[in-house]
């Protein structure tokens, strides 16, 4: 599998490049667009059910309808979390459709996040199209979040069984490290300092823990024990890991035109991520040189009108750091402690080929 990185964007090659036995890029196409075909009649209905105008509010946010109500084809997301919700039920030895529940309820609670997050961050662009927030007022933005994440419980519990119980449970306790890692996220904004060991705990809650959910649900519905779920679990935690590694990336050096968001995103939101602290912690000139002035933009009152020549300077002063090299080898490590999880559980062998060519291709993305 080859790599190419340029000054725009970043392509991450995996530590264990797949093997003859993995899925190409049609399969993990397929698996997507499987996730995605399953999940998505079920999520439609679970939207449905919310009160005018919060169902439409959310029909806008997931890409069915645009800004006038008009039918859309809009970009619904890479469905990298239905696809592993499937997967894992498959790794349990049920059929894939066991694990739609859960392929739905992690979706809502995934997407109760991109609503609030876009809000709290002050993003306008999310998937090429303006957000909730910018379209139907903060106000929809924060309550059909709210509404997304009752719906994914109720999606869950409705079925009634003892599996149905477990799943949720660990939902619940996926989604309230998410939130602590959000919030986390925002303290870390206004501090000068943040380690590398505190981003990456915050980055485990933030993806870490949801994709987590994502490939142990499917198990659990499909009646697999805790001990199975739990090693699924670690893949998914450290898959996440990986998965927020390159987006970190993305976030500062992404072509816009593929992230759907502006040039040097994350710096222009003063967020510590894993290249920024990484850089910090480097030591010598460059990094030096870069704390001093992401300490002056803590303090500055013209931040939000910086030229894209300032925030290229703060960017290439971390390339020249060492945070870029650094992420992008730490989202190859973790990328081979998932696949390394993955040898603790008993499945088909094309499962675990499956889970393998999706680890790859969290790593090697645009966007």
């Amino acid at each position: 599998m080859s790599s190419t990185t340029g000054t725009r964007g970043e392509s991450v090659t995996p530590a264990n490049p797949a093997s003859d036995t993995v899925a190409d890029t049609t399969d993990v196409t397929a698996l997507l667009e499987r996730g995605r075909a399953l999940s998505a009649p079920v999520l439609r209905a679970a939207v449905e059910r919310l009160a005018p105008p919060m169902n439409t509010v959310a029909s806008y946010h997931f890409g069915w309808i645009d800004a006038q109500g008009r039918p859309a084809d809009g970009d619904g997301g890479k469905a990298v979390r239905p696809a592993l919700s499937l997967l894992s039920a498959e790794a349990a030895g049920a059929p894939p459709e066991a694990g739609i529940p859960g392929a739905v309820a992690v979706e809502l609670v995934h997407n109760f996040s991109l609503l609030h997050d876009d809000l709290m961050d002050g993003d306008e662009q999310r998937r090429h199209r303006d957000t909730v927030w910018k379209v139907h007022g903060p106000a929809q933005a924060i309550l059909v979040g709210d509404a997304l994440f009752a719906l994914a419980n109720e999606v869950l519990l409705e079925i009634g069984t003892a599996e149905s119980g477990r799943a949720a449970r660990r939902l619940t306790t996926a989604s309230r490290k998410l939130i602590d890692g959000q919030a986390q996220d925002i303290s870390y904004e206004h501090r000068e300092r943040v380690t590398v060991e505190e981003c990456l705990e915050m980055e485990g809650n933030k993806t870490g823990a949801l994709l987590a959910c994502a490939v142990s649900i499917g198990a659990v519905l499909g009646g697999a024990d805790d001990r199975t779920a739990d090693v699924l679990e670690a893949y998914g935690f450290h898959l996440g890991l990986a998965f927020q590694a390159v987006d970190d990336l993305l976030g500062i050096w992404g072509d816009p035109e593929a992230t759907g968001k502006q040039t040097w995103s994350d710096l222009r939101q003063r967020k510590k991520s894993l290249p920024v602290v990484a850089a910090l912690a480097a030591g010598g000139p460059a990094s030096e040189r870069l704390g001093e002035l992401l300490a002056a933009d803590a303090k500055s009152s013209d931040f939000d009108s910086f030229s894209e020549e300032e925030f290229a300077a703060r960017a290439a002063l971390i390339e020249e750091a060492g945070g870029r090299e650094w992420t992008a080898q730490e989202a190859r490590r973790q990328h081979a402690v998932a696949i390394e999880a993955l040898h603790g559980v008993d499945m088909p062998e094309h499962v675990r080929a499956q889970l393998t060519a999706l680890a790859d291709f969290v790593v090697v993305r645009k966007r």
